[in-house]
């Protein structure tokens, strides 16, 4: 069990590493634009990245609370275990972690849990942001689609690597048309890290706190060759935005969904 249980460990930091750098600066390259969308493609893209540089200069501290939870099945046993954590923000990138409490595996806790704070503040390295982030050094993406709902308007975009590199994935994200964040990630790695894994599914969603779109909830599920399923959930509370800049500062000057095309 050790030695699969490592293995699935790995592949989990690994996976989540890459979508928790992702979120920082998401940003894509030109493609076709879906017939139902109001925008094109390159008028999203040049949202996202103004809008994103100017929630990052805003939100200047917050706190919040984790809940990781892991629970693997499989040959030849069970393990589980869970750790809260307590998070301060301070721009730029700036983290700091402290455990609350720890219950269960302690090879999960020491191994994947620990691993994962320390694997974050790692991405948060200039070049590290730099060959992970969705930009189109990184990735090509395609509009698939324009969704609308009673809560808001989304932009759904197809994401593909441009290589095979194990922290990259593919899959899709949801831009919220409005505040052109990203609410939502459903993706796989883009290169299996090991011949152990079967697959990888990752889904990752946002929501907006007082202004900022915030991680609310990560969900990764690993299938191991041989037989077993690794299952890593990530609750986000408990957000307090400590500084920013007023509101009015970061959430305007950008056009509606519906308004005409950018010069």
């Amino acid at each position: 069990m050790r030695s699969t249980g490592r293995t699935a460990a790995w592949l989990l930091t690994t996976t989540l590493i890459t979508v928790l750098a992702a979120w920082v600066e998401p940003a894509v390259s030109f493609a076709t634009t879906s017939p139902d969308s109001p925008l094109s493609v390159e008028e999203v893209i040049k949202n996202i990245l103004q809008k994103n540089r100017e929630r990052a200069e805003a939100l200047r501290q917050f706190q919040g609370t984790r809940v990781y939870r892991l629970e693997y099945l499989g040959f030849p046993s069970k393990l589980d275990a869970e750790m809260t954590v307590n998070v301060n923000y301070q721009s730029p990138g700036k983290k700091e972690f402290s455990v609350v409490s720890e219950t269960g595996s302690k090879f999960i806790i020491n191994h994947v849990f620990r691993k994962l704070l320390e694997g974050e503040q790692e991405a948060a390295d200039h070049e590290n942001e730099r060959r992970t982030a969705l930009t189109p050094e990184n990735y090509a993406f395609q509009m698939d689609s324009y969704e609308t709902s009673p809560s808001g308007a989304q932009y759904v975009l197809d994401v593909t690597p441009k290589s095979d590199n194990k922290f990259l994935y593919r899959g899709k994200i949801w831009v919220d048309a409005k505040d052109f964040a990203v609410t939502q990630i459903k993706a796989e790695p883009a290169k299996n890290p090991s011949f152990w894994i079967k697959k990888t599914e990752i889904e990752h969603r946002y929501g907006k706190i007082e202004g900022f779109w915030l991680p609310l909830e990560n969900h990764s599920e690993s299938v191991i060759r041989l037989g077993g399923r690794a299952t890593l959930t990530i609750e986000y509370k408990d957000y307090k935005v400590m500084a920013a800049r007023p509101h009015d500062e970061i959430l305007g000057g950008l056009p509606s969904s519906g308004s005409a095309s950018q010069q």
